[in-house]
């Protein structure tokens, strides 16, 4: 029985040690800087299943963006890579997605070795692609 609780109690401290150095502050934006590697940090707010891949708006919770594939077997995730990689110019290597694997809510993390833009770049080009869209 002991050993029960120590795995359930190990393992919530292993999770609890792996979210707390989080490299995505919570209050800066959707686009943000990771102190610690100097990578980009990209919150996606995601729409799988429309016709075409596009920026459809920019707020403080994320970068929405509709996904012209289906939400199976990482099809819209891989679609998602290659929708940023042609917008932002950047090889497909040099993005990843960090977190959301299952979810709408998503974290991409821009290189910083292959990205050349800053945020506020990142935030003009995603802008001016949700304007175009509409």
């Amino acid at each position: 029985m002991s050993k029960k609780s120590t795995k359930a109690g190990g393992g919530k401290h292993s999770k609890a040690g792996k979210e707390e150095p989080s490299n995505t502050p919570a209050s800066n934006g959707p686009v943000l800087v990771d102190a610690k590697t100097g990578n980009l940090i990209v919150k996606i707010l995601a729409k799988p299943g429309a016709k075409t891949s596009g920026i459809t708006d920019v707020s403080e919770e994320g970068i929405g963006c509709q996904i012209a594939a289906p939400p199976i077997d990482g099809e819209a995730n891989t679609e998602l890579i290659k929708y940023l990689s042609k917008l932002l110019e950047l090889r497909k290597s040099d993005i990843s997605l960090d977190r959301g694997s299952k979810s709408r809510q998503k974290t991409i993390v821009l290189d910083k070795d292959g990205c050349r833009h800053s945020p506020e770049q990142l935030m003009a080009i995603f802008r001016n692609e949700a304007s175009a869209g509409t």
